[in-house]
């Protein structure tokens, strides 16, 4: 059986860190269950997900890749994981016979994802 790393992207890395910060600075004020804390929580969870499956999201058609996503990391494969409040995760993987290693290139709102992605409302 392979092993499976995740990590994050190093944009994704410092917003991931920022929201661990400002979730915990909540908590000490004595603010319970925050959009903040929910959704770090709601990551957390599927990181760990990722790591006993990394086919545990969605897989996207390659003609719906983001050009920035294409041409900054050279990917051939792009998932999608459904967080908390409609935010979503998005990774790829690589790796070998070795170890699977499951990059999260960022976490998004659904309104953010739909413009990613070119969705519109209807």
């Amino acid at each position: 059986m392979r092993q499976v790393r995740v990590i994050f992207e190093a944009e994704t890395d410092k917003a991931y860190r920022e929201l661990v910060k400002i979730a915990a600075e909540e908590k000490r004020n004595g603010l319970e269950n925050s959009d903040n804390q929910r959704l770090l929580k709601s990551i957390d969870n599927k990181v760990e997900r990722l790591k006993l499956d990394p086919t545990a999201g969605d897989q996207l058609p390659a003609r719906l890749f983001p050009k920035e996503y294409a041409e900054k990391y050279k990917i051939n494969n792009l998932w999608k994981i459904d967080l908390v409040d409609f935010w979503r995760m998005l990774y790829t993987l690589r790796g070998d016979r070795v170890e699977v290693v499951c990059l999260i290139l960022g976490y998004m709102s659904h309104p953010e994802y739909d413009k990613k992605f070119g969705y519109r409302k209807k």
